[in-house]
């Protein structure tokens, strides 16, 4: 290396490479690209060789009139890339986690009850028929399985295997696979809903499982909103300001439901949680704690099998 500009080179050619095997472990990395070619040439303007702390934290703090949030993200995309790069280069310094510091505020989640789910059912069946077939069966799909919403509605008519009462969540946030179990019931369901839309559709523009009145794959916005008029309609309040009902709660109900029913009926929950993890698409369980809200439900059914353990013992 006989030159700056040569050592930011290699340093570009590093970025490529990072890239490259981070997205292969199934990480999307979407806005990476562009920071770390930013910071990169922020480096070669200054005329600094190798990443230092100073100069990560100078270039992430750089955008004025922007949440604190944002500065963090830049810097965390600037520390894992010297984390890596440190390997190569012994010189490069890896930015301290705590610089920054951002402490997100984590939405309460709208834990719904089964009569809450009903009634949103219930004014979802009060739409137009094709509208009324889609939203009841999307929100009951999301009731009985817990996805996110973006999975049931990247849904295609061949992920559904209607033999076997399974469904393919396939390039999920992850990028990975997986294969849920279904219940009779809502393997049924599914494909009565594919019978209707067969019969309301002249024609349609996809191959998506859940469809639009006009044929075409629903759009996240559209399908909140929607939503959003649902609970209106359901007259399902919100709890406090920073706990309002969202389609994606129902994913959090699943969860806690899952774990209060187990608690019920006296399995070891500790041992099963790496199967809702992997059911709801997590990667390890530290992610499905994230989901898990202390209900009464959930607490009493806990404490109720603490009393038994103790009368037994």
């Amino acid at each position: 290396m006989t030159s700056t500009t040569s050592v930011h080179d290699l340093m570009r050619a590093a970025a490529v490479d990072y890239l490259a095997m981070r997205r292969a472990l199934g990480f999307k990395l979407v806005d990476t690209d562009r920071l770390l070619e930013q910071f990169i040439a922020y480096l070669e303007q200054a005329g600094v060789a190798t990443i230092t702390t100073e100069a990560a934290t100078a270039w992430a703090t750089l955008p004025v009139g922007v949440q604190p949030a944002w500065w963090r993200q830049r810097l965390q995309a600037v520390r894992q890339f010297a984390t890596y790069l440190q390997t190569l280069d012994p010189k490069v310094e890896i930015p301290p986690a705590e610089l920054l510091p951002y402490a997100t505020r984590r939405a309460t989640p709208f834990i719904y009850t089964p009569e809450q789910i009903v009634a949103l059912l219930a004014a979802a069946g009060r739409m137009r028929p094709m509208t009324a077939a889609t939203y009841t069966t999307l929100i009951g799909l999301l009731a009985v399985t817990g996805m996110r919403v973006g999975e049931a509605i990247g849904l295609d008519r061949d992920d559904l295997d209607r033999r076997r009462g399974l469904l393919t969540v396939r390039r999920s946030k992850f990028g990975k696979s997986r294969q849920l179990p279904l219940h009779p019931t809502t393997t049924a369901q599914l494909a009565g809903y594919l019978r209707t839309c067969d019969r309301h559709l002249n024609e349609r523009q996809t191959t998506a499982l859940l469809v639009s009145t006009v044929g075409t794959r629903l759009f996240y916005s559209n399908v909140h909103i929607t939503f959003q008029q649902l609970t209106r309609t359901a007259r399902i309040q919100s709890d406090s300001p920073r706990c309002r009902p969202r389609l994606h709660d129902l994913r959090h109900t699943f969860a806690v439901d899952t774990l209060t029913l187990w608690q019920r009926d006296g399995e070891d929950v500790q041992a099963r949680l790496p199967l809702l993890s992997t059911y709801l698409g997590h990667t390890d369980p530290g992610s499905t704690y994230w989901y898990l809200t202390a209900t009464p439900e959930l607490l009493g059914a806990a404490a109720e099998r603490l009393d038994q353990s103790r009368e037994q013992a």
